[in-house]
């Protein structure tokens, strides 16, 4: 067993998910890994964590997650697609601007402006 397939494991069990009512590991992997990909890349890449927690909201409640996860998936590779506010290259320039906090990334030095032009002292 990966190590993947070790943690899927480890939190069913901590989260006593167990019985007929959850689906096979395979397929909520396949399901979700591809899911998270396509909200990553066709609206932003803090979608794919929330994309996947409200798709798992709707199987609990009943939905399909084959079924759900592939009809969000195709709606967020539509943003895409159709060049919205959602495109990647959008979602990249936020995501800079919002990175500001790891590990230097996004802050500003000595001589330099919040915008990075550069600052005569």
């Amino acid at each position: 067993m990966g190590t993947l397939e070790e943690w899927m494991a480890t939190v069913r069990a901590e989260l006593a998910l167990d019985g007929d009512g959850v689906a096979d590991l395979r397929v909520v992997q396949d399901s979700i890994l591809d899911l998270a990909r396509d909200a990553a890349h066709g609206v932003a890449r803090p979608a794919a964590p929330l994309t996947a927690y409200l798709v798992g909201v709707a199987v609990g409640r009943g939905a399909s997650l084959p079924e759900a996860a592939g009809r969000i998936a195709a709606l967020a590779l539509s943003r895409l697609d159709a060049g919205t506010e959602g495109s990647a290259g959008e979602a990249k320039a936020r995501e800079g601007k919002a990175g500001g906090d790891k590990a230097g990334e996004g802050k500003t030095g000595e001589g330099q402006a919040s915008d990075g032009a550069p600052v005569d002292h």
